[in-house]
């Protein structure tokens, strides 16, 4: 069994999370509103404040002459080009909602950024055992099924410069054996769609399909998580047909936005 690698800390502080969540949202989405982070948080307007206070105040963010709040100085290098997520996420929300009306488990979009994915829109499902949300975060990418379905657009050399063994000098044991996962990749691309039982975190099975742009290419991958004690096999073609009207929707709307 695969070794978690993201189990929440023993003693959880919810402050430092909401602080850190607000700045990976301000990192890929770039301008909020104390509303919105609010909202999104599922705290106080006035708690959302003292947590926006405290990032403009170590220059995490910054906040207008509109009253809106962006990366600051010490995102600023990341917060570039936050268009392409912000609008992928804000397409991608409504049909993470329906996915999880229908299906009751919890689902996210996801993208790649070299050997890495983050996931950028997340939205859990209301049963009590579930799994919860993953916006912000970020996985080795070989380890996930938003990665595995990524990084099958590759080919053999572009995969090959994703994971260069210098690049795991005094790590050698995270990267990937190559040829195995070209194996898989090929696996994956045949199907159309991606299934992790217990490979980025212990108990969790998730299943996705990818996001494309106009072009044919993948831009993110559309998934669903749920606990593996949930999981049935024989459901596997109706969560697919699932995601992948889902994906597609997303895929409408992305070709009908400026």
């Amino acid at each position: 069994m695969s070794k978690p690698l993201k189990n929440p800390p023993t003693y959880m502080i919810n402050s430092v999370d909401h602080a850190l969540r607000v700045a990976a949202m301000l990192q890929l989405e770039g301008e909020l509103t104390l509303s919105e982070v609010a909202e999104r948080l599922g705290v106080a307007r006035s708690t959302a404040h003292r947590l926006l206070a405290m990032l403009v105040y170590r220059d995490f963010a910054v906040q207008d002459d509109r009253r809106l709040y962006r990366a600051g100085p010490v995102l600023e290098l990341a917060a570039h080009s936050p268009s392409a997520a912000s609008r992928l996420r804000a397409a991608a929300l409504p049909h993470l909602h329906r996915v999880v009306g229908v299906l009751d488990e919890s689902a996210n979009v996801v993208v790649r950024t070299g050997d890495t994915v983050r996931f950028i829109a997340s939205v859990e499902c209301s049963q009590a055992l579930r799994v919860g949300s993953r916006e912000g975060m970020v996985f080795p990418a070989h380890r996930t099924t938003a990665g595995l379905l990524l990084l099958a657009e590759l080919t053999d050399e572009e995969l090959e410069a994703v994971y260069p063994p210098e690049r795991y000098a005094g790590r050698p044991t995270e990267r990937p054996d190559l040829a195995r996962l070209r194996t898989e990749l090929a696996r994956v691309r045949r199907k159309g769609f991606a299934v992790n039982q217990g490979r980025s975190e212990r108990g969790v099975v998730a299943v996705g399909v990818p996001i494309r742009g106009p072009d044919g290419n993948a831009l993110a991958s559309l998934s669903v998580s749920m606990p593996s004690g949930r999981y049935d096999k024989h459901r596997l073609p109706s969560l697919v047909d699932t995601l992948t009207r889902a994906a597609g929707a997303v895929e409408a709307d992305l070709a009908q936005s400026p």
